[in-house]
C-alpha cells in the first residue's frame, strides 16, 4: 500500500453562539486539511485508503464528505468511514481537466445530528508519464528548389504531449533519426522552438544527385521513470534549378528573306541543356542582339526547345541587302552554381557559388551565336510622290479642266520598270487620267450637290501599274474640294397643306430649301402669283419659313397656288402649292378625313357579303331543283285565240328543250341555223305571229353574232334592242302556242341568251356604236308606231286567264288587246 503524506493545518476560531428562529446554532472549531494526493491511473486494488481525518470527542461522531469526487463530478470517487479513513474507488485521469478536487468534511454528533466539526478538504491529482508526444502530421511533404542557399529553412514540424507541461513528463525533444539517401553534398539538421521543430540544411542541394530526401524525425519526452516517443516522416522533393547553361549545337534554315515579306521563318537554332526536360531550368529563352529596327522576333519551340527566328517587319533591298544579328540563349529561371569546398563541423560549410550574391547578373556566361539574314530583291510597286493630293475647285468648271498631275517613281534597284496610270475609284466619273503623264482632267461638270460628294469633298483613286513580274500597283489619292456656286433654286419642302374652313383668317407655315451653301441659300423672298386678292397672302414674305394666310373669301375645297421663291441673289423658282380647305370640326386633318371617307364602312361590307351569299344560294337552288313530268295540253276549243296560261311550266322545271340556242361558228348563217324551234304546226297558224317569231329569231340571233364578231355598240341600245326582240318573240310564241299548239320553251332560251350576253357585256360597256339596224314591228298603223315606254313592263301572268279579263284592262292595255285580238274586244 502506497504511503500518502497528509498535511494538516489547524485554524482555531472562537465559538460563536447565536439564536435564530427559536433554534440555537453552535459553531465549534473548523479544521482545514490542506491536501491529499492521488496519483492518476493508479491500478488499485480498489478501494484503497489515501489518509485519515482524526477527531477526538467524548461522544460518538458521524463523518460525511461532500463535493467533487463524491456528489459532484467525478462522482463516486471518494468515501469516508466512521473512523475518518478516506478511500479511492476508481482510477482518475490528470488529462481530463480536473487536477484538483475540493470537498467539505463534517463531523456530526450522533445523538442530535448537530455539526460538531467542519473541515475543507483538497485532493491533488498527481500526473504520471502516460502519454507520448504526438506529431500534428504523420507525413510532411515539401518541395525545395536546388538553388536555395544553405541555412534556408525547409520545413517546420509540430508535436504535442498531453502530460503536465510543467513536469518532465510533458516536455520533449526533436531529433533527426535518419536521412535517405545519404549524399556528401548536403546535411540536414533540426532546431527546436518550444513545441515546433524547423529543419534546415548545410551544403548544396543538387537535383542530379538526389531528386528526393526522406527524413525520419523523432519527438521524445523527458519522463523521469519512463520516456515515451513518436516519429514523423518528412519528404523533401528537390526541384531542378538552373545549374546548367544551355549551349548552341547548330542552326538550320536559308537565312534569306524576300523584301517586303513578313511572317517568314528564316532560321532555327538548336541548343542542348542538361537540366530536366520541360522544367523552367531546361526551357530556352532567346534574345536578339543588333536588331535596332525590331525587324525580327524569335520564339522557342515548346517541343524541341529550338529558337525560331521570324521576320516581322518588311525589309527593303534598296535600303539593305543583309542584316547582321547575334542571338544569345538562357533559361526561364536564373542560372546558379553551387559546389562544396569544405565541410565544417557545427557550422555552415564552405561553398563555391555562382552568383556569389543573390540577384547578381550572370549574363556574361550566356552562350551567343551570330547570324546574317540576306534580303532578296523582288519587283517593287511604283510609289506616288506624294501619295495624297488635295485640290480645291469651283463647281461647274468647264469639262477638260486640268486638276493636277500625279508623279510616281519605280523604286527597284536592280532593274527599272515602266508603268502606266490607271483610274481606280471615281464613283461619278468626274475625271479622266492620262495613262502616261498622270494628268487628271475633268470629264463632266462638277456638282457640289452630287450625292457622291461628302463634306464638299470628292475622292478619286489613281493606280500606277508597272510591267514587272509580277505586276505591282502603287496607289495615289486625290481629294477634290468643291467650292459652292449659286446653281440651285429654292423649292418648297412640302407642296401640300391643309387649312380649316373658318370665318376668321387661318394660317399655315410653308418652308423652302436650297441645296446651295450660304450666302446662296436662305432667307428667301416669297411672292404669290395670280388672283389672290382678299383670298391668300404671305406674311412675312422674307425668311426660310413663312406663313400662308387664308382670307375669308376662300371656300372649302382644293386650291392650287403658285408661289415665286427667290434666293438672296435673285435666282428663283415658281412652285405649285396644293391647299385643301375643309371643315375641321370633325377632323383637323383634311387629308386623313378624305381617306377615311373613301374607306368601306362596315354596313357596305355587310351588304356586299350578303349579296354574295344570296348569289351562292340562288345558284345552289337552281342546281337542286329536279325535273318534273311534262304536263299535257288541256283541250279547250273556246280558248282558241286567247292568251291562256294553261299547261305553262314554272321557270327552271323544264325537262324537254324545245327551243335552244347554239353558237358554233361566228358566221351569221351558221348562227341562224343553230336556232331551232320544236313545234307542232297547225293548219290554222296565224301568219302575223309567224312573221313576228321570224323577226324575233333574226334579231336575237344577230345579237350574239355581233358580240362574237367584236362589233362595237352602245350599251343602252344593245339592251333595249335585245329586250324588245325577246319580248316580241315571247308574245308571238305564246299566241302561236295556243292557236297552233306550238310548244316553245322560253325559259331555256332566256337563260342561254343571258349567258351569251354576259360574256361580252363588260368589254363593250363604253362603246358608242349601235348593235344593229333593228326596226320594231308596228302592231297598229304602220305610220304611227307606239313609243310608249310602259310597254317594256309588260309581263306574262302565271295566273289563270279568262277572255273576259281583257275587257277590264286600262286604256293602254286595251289598245294593245285591240291590236292583238280585235275579235275578242268586239265581244
Amino acid at each position: 500500500m502506497r504511503t500518502f503524506s497528509v498535511l494538516l493545518l489547524l485554524l482555531l476560531s472562537w465559538s460563536v453562539c447565536s439564536w435564530a428562529d427559536g433554534g440555537k446554532i453552535r459553531q465549534r472549531r473548523m479544521w482545514i486539511i490542506e491536501s491529499f494526493a492521488i496519483e492518476e491511473e493508479s491500478p488499485g486494488p480498489f478501494p484503497y485508503k489515501i489518509g485519515n481525518i482524526h477527531v477526538e470527542r467524548a461522544y460518538l461522531l458521524k463523518f460525511e464528505l461532500q463535493g467533487e469526487g463524491v456528489d459532484k463530478d467525478p462522482k463516486n470517487l471518494l468515501t469516508i468511514d466512521n473512523k475518518g479513513d478516506v478511500y479511492v474507488h476508481k482510477k482518475v485521469d490528470f488529462e481530463s481537466g480536473q487536477n484538483m478536487l475540493k470537498l467539505m468534511f463534517e463531523a456530526k454528533n450522533k445523538s442530535n445530528n448537530a455539526v460538531d466539526i467542519r473541515l475543507g478538504v483538497e485532493i491533488r491529482i498527481l500526473d504520471i508519464n502516460d502519454h507520448a508526444p504526438e506529431f500534428q502530421k504523420s507525413v510532411y511533404e515539401v518541395t525545395a528548389d536546388e538553388s536555395h542557399a544553405q541555412g534556408t529553412e525547409v520545413l517546420t514540424v509540430l508535436a504535442h504531449d498531453n502530460d503536465n507541461p510543467t513536469t518532465s513528463n510533458g516536455t520533449f525533444t526533436y531529433s533527426i533519426k535518419s536521412v535517405t539517401p545519404k549524399t556528401d553534398n548536403v546535411e540536414f539538421y533540426i532546431q527546436q522552438h518550444k513545441e515546433s521543430g524547423s529543419i534546415y540544411f548545410k551544403g548544396c542541394l543538387d537535383y542530379e544527385k538526389a531528386q528526393k530526401y526522406t527524413i525520419l524525425v523523432e519527438a521524445k519526452d523527458d519522463g523521469e521513470k519512463k520516456q515515451f516517443s513518436s516519429t514523423s516522416t518528412v519528404i523533401i522533393n528537390i526541384q531542378d534549378g538552373n545549374n546548367n547553361l544551355p549551349e548552341f549545337t547548330g542552326k538550320t534554315g536559308s537565312g534569306k528573306v524576300k523584301e517586303r515579306e513578313t511572317g517568314v521563318e528564316v532560321l532555327r537554332l538548336q541548343v542542348t541543356d542538361k537540366d530536366k526536360p520541360g522544367s523552367k531550368a531546361w526551357i530556352a529563352k532567346y534574345t536578339i542582339n543588333g536588331d535596332k529596327e525590331n525587324q525580327f522576333k524569335i520564339e522557342t519551340d515548346p517541343v524541341t526547345n529550338e529558337g525560331i527566328l521570324t521576320v516581322v517587319k518588311p525589309m527593303d533591298y534598296e535600303d539593305q541587302t543583309h542584316q547582321n544579328i547575334s542571338i544569345s540563349v538562357q533559361n526561364e529561371v536564373p542560372y546558379f552554381s553551387c559546389k562544396v569546398k569544405k565541410q565544417v563541423p557545427n557550422a555552415m560549410w564552405e561553398l563555391d557559388k555562382i552568383p556569389q550574391n543573390p540577384g547578381a547578373s550572370v549574363a556574361n556566361l550566356y552562350k551567343t551565336m551570330p547570324a546574317t539574314i540576306h534580303v532578296e530583291d523582288i519587283n517593287d510597286p511604283p510609289v506616288f510622290i506624294p501619295p495624297v493630293k488635295n485640290v480645291p475647285v469651283m463647281e461647274n468648271i468647264a469639262i477638260g479642266t486640268s486638276l493636277t498631275t500625279f508623279i510616281a517613281k519605280d523604286m527597284d534597284g536592280s532593274h527599272a520598270n515602266t508603268f502606266k496610270f490607271v483610274k481606280g475609284e471615281d464613283l461619278d466619273n468626274w475625271v479622266t487620267v492620262d495613262p502616261v503623264t498622270g494628268q487628271v482632267t475633268t470629264a463632266k461638270i462638277l456638282d457640289r450637290e452630287s450625292p457622291f460628294v461628302i463634306n464638299n469633298t470628292y475622292k478619286v483613286i489613281v493606280y500606277a501599274v508597272d510591267d514587272g513580274e509580277p505586276q505591282l500597283t502603287g496607289t495615289g489619292t486625290l481629294f477634290i474640294h468643291v467650292n459652292d456656286e449659286n446653281d440651285n433654286v429654292p423649292i418648297l419642302e412640302m407642296n401640300r397643306i391643309d387649312l380649316c374652313l373658318n370665318t376668321e383668317p387661318t394660317m399655315a407655315n410653308i418652308t423652302a430649301v436650297d441645296l446651295d451653301l450660304p450666302p446662296y441659300t436662305s432667307p428667301f423672298y416669297y411672292e404669290l402669283l395670280g388672283d389672290v386678292k382678299n383670298k391668300w397672302k404671305i406674311d412675312p414674305i422674307h425668311g426660310k419659313t413663312v406663313t400662308l394666310v387664308k382670307e375669308k373669301d376662300v371656300f372649302s375645297g382644293h386650291q392650287l397656288l403658285q408661289i415665286k421663291i427667290s434666293d438672296q441673289q435673285g435666282l428663283y423658282s415658281i412652285q405649285n402649292l396644293s391647299v385643301t380647305v375643309c371643315d375641321c370640326s370633325v377632323n383637323s386633318n383634311c387629308h386623313v378625313r378624305m381617306v377615311s371617307k373613301a374607306r368601306m364602312g362596315p354596313t357596305a361590307a355587310l351588304m356586299v357579303l350578303l349579296a354574295i351569299l344570296i348569289l351562292i344560294v340562288m345558284c345552289l337552288l337552281a342546281l337542286l331543283i329536279s325535273c318534273k313530268e311534262e304536263k299535257k295540253m288541256i283541250a279547250n276549243d273556246d280558248a282558241i285565240g286567247c292568251l291562256i296560261t294553261t299547261n305553262t311550266e314554272n321557270p327552271g322545271t323544264d325537262c324537254m328543250v324545245p327551243f335552244s340556242i347554239g353558237v358554233d361558228k361566228p358566221d351569221s348563217a351558221n348562227m341562224h341555223s343553230s336556232i331551232q324551234v320544236s313545234t307542232k304546226v297547225n293548219s290554222s297558224q296565224n301568219v302575223r305571229s309567224q312573221t313576228v317569231i321570224q323577226k324575233s329569231q333574226h334579231a336575237v340571233s344577230q345579237a350574239p353574232q355581233q358580240l362574237l364578231n367584236g362589233q362595237a355598240f352602245e350599251r343602252s341600245s344593245y339592251r333595249s334592242s335585245t329586250r324588245r326582240s325577246y319580248r316580241n318573240f315571247q308574245r308571238a310564241s305564246i299566241r302561236s302556242s295556243f292557236r297552233s299548239n306550238y310548244k316553245v320553251n322560253t325559259s331555256y332560251f332566256g337563260e342561254n341568251l343571258a349567258v351569251l350576253i354576259n360574256q361580252k357585256v363588260l368589254s363593250l360597256q363604253m362603246r358608242e356604236e349601235e348593235l344593229g339596224a333593228y326596226e320594231p314591228h308596228c302592231y297598229a298603223d304602220e305610220g304611227k308606231p307606239t313609243a310608249s315606254s310602259e310597254l317594256d313592263a309588260i309581263s306574262i301572268s302565271e295566273d289563270d286567264f279568262h277572255p273576259d279579263m281583257l275587257k277590264t284592262l286600262d286604256n293602254r292595255f286595251s289598245k294593245l288587246a285591240t291590236i292583238s285580238r280585235p275579235d275578242l274586244m268586239r265581244r
